[in-house]
């Protein structure tokens, strides 16, 4: 069974520092000191990731909230009934704080039930001398309508996993019962999430609003440093054609505890027989020699050394009891016993509702548009286990043919992908505080990099998007078409820094100056470079890796940084990783959406270059000195284009007609 042996595109190394995972004379985790530091702010937004220990954050806050602060309730609304547990009883005193959390049984309403029953109970809770009440999402929403924002003066709201809120009004009502609470009454706000990414694209909050917070941030470089135990995280690629059952043995490595994401059934990537393609899953690993009947999990004797290997299956679904048995087991048992499974196959869930620690290797099939979900799987992996010194996450991605009629689709797939990676790496790597530098200033603090010419952010408004949004901006530029083609290298690294991304600043942001917008432009600029390069310390000097050179920190300045493409490596590890054909079709497929030339056009061409062709033995290269072969080139890439769209429409007819309910899935 092969390693993994293709270059990692990202690798982030961490420091082992413990500081995250130890807590201080009132109980408190790194991420919480954080969080109670700002516990008097009127509106708070935290942003952490998974595990880090956002929901015992809340409570410190709240219970100080009400203690200290004259507020009378706390309101805690999340997304779904299952995260309701995580804010149950907690005994805080025992650890040094000075009360537990304590809900009555009457004012958990994450429990079965009608919705109108929950909002009877929410609405008894408000006028009540209770104190404390947790509710979903949906059960806040109907509740309010039955309320004014007047009824939570004197409340604490706090709203879990807060990306599900959105500033759209007509689609979230959730965004709008914020709004009106915010501006019709005094409750104090907590608004918590561990997404960096806004999946809908759409604000949570009109930026007049979103200003208002006191923005506490604990990025995942904070929690990963801080771990006891692992030291590293590597994110890579690896490329395959025809099925990917074919090559799934070259990257799943039967040494790691893995996680497994086999496609969703209507992509690309999909046999569309998930059963099958689990089947050969475990053909790939070796002999199936069993089932637990009381776990369901399918013991299969490894083919190199016989080992037999623990295999929970995820994805068959005809049994839902033996399913239900399965998560049981892993619940309680596999979240407690390293050697309770060795695989999980997995298609959608594994992402998110429960917990595997010690999980060392995400594979994932086929690419994932959405970067939350991306960050979620990640997460499955760095939960930080005695034994466990590397996280490993691997996509695997088909690989364009221009015989396929989706060959578009696939190269953006692939771009996307290794964007995405890139941006995991800003969201993974070390976070530097960017400072201005002055002249005659050589003074070094530690997490400060001073770079001559920078603009210090002149108002708020950028102050705000600096500490809190450069990942959603970064997310907006790669995920630009136009940055496809900048990631090939067909524009130049100025043109990028200088001209692309405050093109994109500008639509995020239409409320920004001029002058505001250079001064994020400078800020995502840099940002990006440096947490791309690596930084070295030689003595007593710190160099950073920029362009395959290295660079005295002390020199470091503006114009230098603009020079440098932030995202030019995904070209690199393109062109590292596939054939010269497939990275001349993947460069042909982009330029054949600029070609300035109608279909009509290019038909009317096509006996010339077919002629062409005839005489000169070869296609026309568009890269060629000559312009009608120029010409005939396009003609040929326009013609092969509207012909593999036109395939591709044609196949997603027959699919949608197949199988009519897959379509909505």
């Amino acid at each position: 069974m092969g390693k993994h042996s293709r270059e990692n595109l990202v690798t982030v190394q961490y420091a082992q520092a413990g500081t995250s995972v130890s807590t201080n004379e009132l109980g408190m985790r790194e991420m919480q000191r954080r969080v109670y530091e700002q516990r008097n702010a009127e509106y708070l937004l935290i942003k952490a990731p998974p595990a880090s220990g956002k929901s015992r954050a809340l409570m410190f806050v709240g219970l100080d909230k009400l203690y200290n602060q004259g507020r009378t309730k706390v309101i805690v609304a999340v997304p779904e009934r299952s995260i309701g547990g995580s804010f149950a009883n907690t005994d805080l005193v025992t650890h040094g704080f000075f009360a537990d959390w304590e809900v009555e049984p009457r004012n958990n309403l994450c429990t079965p039930g009608s919705s109108a029953s929950k909002v009877e109970q929410f609405i008894r809770f408000m006028n009540s001398t209770d104190t404390i009440l947790v509710c979903t999402h949906a059960t806040l929403r109907f509740a309010f309508e039955k309320l004014t924002p007047a009824d939570f003066n004197g409340t604490v709201l706090a709203i879990d996993e807060f990306h599900h809120v959105s500033a759209d009004l007509d689609n979230s009502r959730l965004g709008a019962l914020l709004r009106d609470i915010m501006s019709g009454s005094d409750a104090h706000i907590i608004a918590m999430t561990g997404s960096y990414f806004r999946g809908d694209a759409i604000p949570v909050l009109m930026p007049g609003d979103e200003a208002k917070f006191t923005p506490v941030t604990f990025n995942y470089y904070d929690q990963l440093n801080g771990y006891e135990y692992l030291k590293s995280l590597g994110i890579g690629h690896h490329f395959y054609q025809g099925r990917y059952t074919d090559t799934i043995g070259e990257v799943l490595d039967l040494d790691k505890k893995t996680i497994l994401h086999i496609p969703n059934v209507n992509s690309g990537e999909s046999t569309k027989d998930k059963i099958e393609e689990v089947g050969l899953i475990l053909d790939t690993i070796g002999e199936s020699v069993g089932e637990e009947e009381d776990t369901g999990i399918i013991l299969v004797r490894r083919r190199d050394n016989g080992e037999i290997l623990r295999v929970a299956d995820l994805v068959d679904d005809t049994n839902q009891k033996a399913r239900a048995r399965t998560l049981a087991y892993l619940v309680d048992v596999a979240s407690k016993d390293p050697d309770a499974v060795d695989i999980i196959i997995a298609l959608g869930m594994a992402k998110e509702g429960f917990d595997w620690p010690f999980a060392e290797h995400a594979l994932t099939v086929g690419y994932r548009a959405s970067l939350t979900e991306i960050i979620q799987i990640i997460g499955r992996v760095t939960r930080d286990v005695e034994g466990k010194t590397h996280a490993q996450f691997t996509n695997l991605l088909a690989e364009p043919d221009a015989a396929q009629s989706e060959v578009t689709v696939s190269v953006n797939n692939m771009l996307k992908a290794i964007t995405a990676s890139l941006l995991m790496e800003q969201v993974l790597a070390q976070n530097f505080n960017f400072k201005a530098k002055k002249s005659g200033d050589d003074t070094n603090e530690p997490g400060v990099l001073k770079i001559a010419g920078l603009k210090e952010p002149s108002t708020d408004r950028v102050k705000q998007i600096v500490e809190t949004d450069l990942n959603d901006l970064k997310a907006k530029i790669l995920q630009d078409d136009t940055f496809a083609r900048a990631a090939v290298g067909s524009v130049d690294a100025e043109t990028t820094n200088k001209v692309l991304i405050p093109k994109i600043i500008r639509e995020q942001y239409p409320d920004l100056t001029e002058a505001e917008v250079e001064e994020v432009r400078q800020r995502v600029v840099v940002d990006s470079v440096v947490k791309s390069g690596e930084v070295r310390e030689v003595g007593d000097k710190r160099f950073i890796e920029m362009a395959h050179q290295f660079v005295n920190i002390d020199d470091l300045n503006i114009n230098l940084i603009d020079k440098i493409n932030p995202f030019q490596r995904a070209f690199e590890i393109l062109s590292k990783s596939v054939t010269p054909s497939v990275l001349q079709l993947i460069s042909d497929t982009i330029y054949a959406t600029r070609i300035d030339m109608s279909l009509e056009e290019a038909l009317a061409l096509y006996p010339r270059v077919k002629s062409w062709v005839a005489v000169n033995g070869r296609e026309p290269d568009r890269r060629s000195d000559n312009a009608e072969e120029r010409q005939l080139a396009d003609a040929l890439l326009v013609a092969r284009k509207a012909a593999a769209d036109r395939r591709a429409e044609l196949a997603a007819v027959q699919a949608a007609q197949q199988s009519p309910e897959g379509a909505h899935q």
